[in-house]
C-alpha cells in the first residue's frame, strides 16, 4: 500500500488505466481515453473500460479527479447503465500526448 499523498489533478493529466469509482468509492472501471472538444478546449468526459466493455462517462458525472482515481457522482446502478460510446454525443477524442509534448506546448515549443 502506498503512503504517497493523493492530489487532485486536472483532466489534462489523467492517464489511461486510472481506476474509476462510483460516488461511494466502489471501483467499476478504468480510464481508457479522455474526451475533449478541441475546438473550444472543453472537457467532454471519459471513455472507461468496464467488465461489460467500453462505456462513456459525461463530464457532468465526474465528481473529482485525483492522481490515484476518478470519483464519479454515479450510484452503482447508474454506473452499470452507462451508454456505449456510439450512443453518446462524443465530439473528439483527445490524442495521447507524452509529458515532453505537454511541456513543449506549455512553453510554445510543441506541436499545436
Amino acid at each position: 500500500m502506498s503512503d504517497a499523498p493523493d492530489h487532485p489533478i486536472a483532466y489534462t493529466a489523467l492517464q489511461p488505466g486510472t481506476p474509476v469509482q462510483t460516488s461511494d468509492g466502489h471501483t467499476f472501471a478504468t480510464v481508457q481515453d479522455v474526451l475533449v472538444d478541441e475546438r473550444v478546449s472543453v472537457f467532454d468526459g471519459i471513455l472507461v473500460e468496464t467488465s461489460e466493455g467500453t462505456r462513456f462517462v459525461d463530464a457532468d458525472q465526474i465528481g473529482s479527479i485525483y492522481t490515484s482515481h476518478v470519483r464519479t457522482t454515479l450510484s452503482a446502478d447508474q454506473a452499470g447503465n452507462l451508454p456505449h460510446p456510439e450512443e453518446s454525443t462524443l465530439v473528439e477524442i483527445k490524442p495521447a500526448r507524452s509529458m515532453a509534448d505537454r511541456l513543449g506546448r506549455m512553453f510554445g515549443r510543441g506541436n499545436r
